[in-house]
């Protein structure tokens, strides 16, 4: 039980997953006071509300609707998405793209060198040098003079 606790806990996915909870808490913290100090005032001074949670309120049965409310988490959210892209997503995928180019102009490496070849390589390899040993003994053969082959008979 604990060794499958211990291999689960040491996946490097999950600490990536605990990095990025602590680190999307924390990014929550600063999206929430732009949303609060910058949009909610420019929004709420075009509805005319004090903020975004008291403009666009619709009442029924004295109930109220709140869709200045979210308007503002739906803004949120989408801040939170183009910061995540443009300073995460974005700078990752380049930087992938160039080592991926790099990688296919750099020449190959020792890593590379010694991987074993392929069974098909291998059997390529193994044609050629009987293809290149038959060669050279039909012209061995063809260049021998005709007689007995050893001198005592």
């Amino acid at each position: 039980m604990f060794k499958g606790f211990r291999e689960f806990i040491l996946r490097g996915n999950v600490i990536d997953l605990a990095v990025a909870v602590v680190i999307g808490a924390a990014f929550t913290a600063v999206v929430t006071a732009i949303v609060t100090g910058i949009f909610n005032p420019l929004i709420a001074a075009i509805f005319t509300s004090g903020s975004m949670d008291d403009a666009l309120i619709v009442t029924v049965n004295g109930s109220d609707i709140k869709f200045g409310l979210v308007i503002g988490a739906i803004i949120q959210f989408l801040i939170i998405a183009l910061v995540v892209y443009f300073v995460f997503v974005l700078p990752i995928n380049h930087l992938k793209k160039v080592a991926f180019f790099k990688g296919q102009q750099s020449p190959p490496t020792e890593e590379a060198a010694a991987t074993p070849p392929t069974e098909a390589e291998l059997l390529a390899e193994i044609r050629d040098l009987l293809a290149a040993q038959r060669s050279v003994g039909a012209t061995s053969a063809s260049q021998t003079p005709a007689g007995p082959p050893f001198p005592n008979e």
